[in-house]
């Protein structure tokens, strides 16, 4: 999966730290990190995790569509 241009912002608009974040899907900060840093490439299960859990629009998070939901 490509680089999630909006992570981050997705996560600043929530309010929530990288571990919060990271917590909420089950993974570790430093990964959160390497996701958001696009070091890694987030897996696609991961990626739903975080739709799902957090209500996020799944095309603003790839940065395909402006808006979003929900964020």
């Amino acid at each position: 999966m490509e680089n999630l241009v909006n992570l981050k912002q997705f996560r600043q608009k929530m309010k929530l730290t990288q571990a919060a974040a990271a917590e909420g899907i089950g993974i570790d900060q430093r990964q959160w990190n390497r996701y958001e840093n696009g070091i890694n490439e987030l897996p696609l299960r991961y990626f739903k995790l975080i739709c799902t859990t957090y209500k996020v629009n799944a095309d603003w998070l790839l940065g395909i569509a402006e808006e979003k939901e929900n964020v």
